[in-house]
């Protein structure tokens, strides 16, 4: 229903789109429209850049060509330009036919299915069932409208796919860029993938680095210095041997935690030893917040591809425990023909950001780096929504 919903709100751009391009050809006749003609392309391109983004998010992403020819005539000539003004022209009506058919649908399942409990409220030879089809008289007359919502209902269920499916069916023939466009914004995209993947890897170095540095590194220089204090200590027969001894144990203990950690953090054996959902039930069950965990993967896939989708659950149930004041988190997760679809949702405040240093630019320099798509909604108030592509790496 959310598909069908969106696709109507997109039809009725595209109408306006519609109305703007036959209203433009026909002032073109004296002279006017072509003024305005660069202005409805335009428009005609943003329009089609919204229903491109509305249908990547239910399935395969949608290229945007980008802006056509600046000049008017070879925007029109332009292959992209055409299809979108063909695409205009048949979401404007069949978009909205569609999405108003299952909006219709919709409201009637709710309206007679609740019929039997306010029909008494409406005024005598008044109360019908929404397609007007007898007048309800007694309460038998009322459950029989209610059943007719149950009906409804079942027939919502079985054919708004199927009609969500249609409506974006000319999205999806029309609104694909050309081969040599597509290739060229592959070779652009596959280069700032990779651009990604180095960052990310420096920062991952850096990363191991400063925790070894700061953490293990000056655990086992105690160690030493330590050891020689206890050393020159039984040299001069002193008591305090022991007690250094001691200390270089505790700070010997407290490196190898440590070192732990940094190999834990660089692929964590809980994928190795277990399967993906099982550590992602190992992190939900630590969350500070309540979370709930919804996955279905069959089978296993390239190990770096289950650690990146694992230290991007990991790193927003942190930022969920810091920042969002939330009450509750849900993951789910699926294979989506050769993509893994990840999705993150908390009902905390909203505003979430991505900003320099930040969580959430970590997560999509990782997902980026797999050549993954990344996309964040969080509203002021709330819920905020993390939905992640990754190839499967398979």
């Amino acid at each position: 229903m959310e598909q069908l919903v969106g696709g109507l709100a997109t039809s009725v751009l595209a109408l306006f789109c519609f109305l703007a391009v036959v209203i433009t050809a026909l002032l073109s006749v004296v002279g006017v429209g072509i003024v305005l003609a660069p202005y409805v392309v335009k428009l005609v391109h943003l329009v089609a850049d919204r229903e491109r983004a509305r249908l990547s998010e239910s399935g395969p992403e949608l290229i945007s060509p980008g802006p056509g020819p600046p000049q008017l005539w070879d925007a029109l000539r332009h292959r992209e330009t055409q299809h979108e003004l063909f695409w205009v022209a048949v979401h404007a009506f069949s978009g909205f036919v569609l999405g108003l058919t299952g909006l219709i649908l919709v409201l009637s399942s709710v309206r007679d299915g609740t019929f039997p409990l306010w029909w008494h409220l409406l005024p005598e030879g008044g109360a019908a069932p929404t397609l007007d089809l007898w007048t309800v008289r007694d309460f038998p007359g009322a459950l029989a409208v209610g059943l007719l919502g149950v009906g409804w209902l079942f027939v919502a269920v079985g054919v708004l796919p199927a009609m969500a499916r249609l409506q974006g069916f000319p999205g999806r023939s029309l609104l694909r860029p050309g081969p040599d466009t597509d290739l060229a914004l592959r070779i652009a995209h596959l280069s700032a993938a990779r651009a990604a993947a180095l960052d990310a890897h420096s920062t991952e170095l850096r990363r191991i680095e400063r925790a070894l540095h700061d953490g293990a590194q000056n655990r086992l220089v105690a160690v030493n210095v330590l050891v020689g204090a206890a050393r020159r200590a039984v040299s001069r027969g002193s008591d305090d041997a022991d007690e250094f001894l001691g200390r270089a144990q505790d700070a010997a203990e407290t490196a190898l935690a440590e070192l732990r950690l940094v190999v834990r953090s660089i692929l964590p054996p809980v994928l190795a030893d277990r399967s993906l959902s099982d550590a992602l039930d190992a992190l939900a069950a630590t969350s500070p917040v309540p979370c709930r965990i919804e996955a279905d993967l069959p089978g296993r896939y390239a190990a770096s591809v289950e650690a990146t989708v694992y230290f991007i659950v990991a790193e927003a149930l942190t930022n969920i425990a810091k920042h969002s004041r939330a009450t509750r988190a849900e993951i789910e997760l699926r294979r989506e023909e050769d993509l893994l679809w990840l999705r993150i949702t908390d009902d905390g405040r909203g505003g979430a950001a991505e900003g320099p240093g930040s969580g959430v630019g970590g997560i999509r320099a990782r997902v980026e780096a797999h050549d993954g798509t990344f996309a964040l909604a969080s509203p002021a108030g709330g819920p905020t929504v993390l939905t992640v592509r990754v190839p499967c790496g398979l």
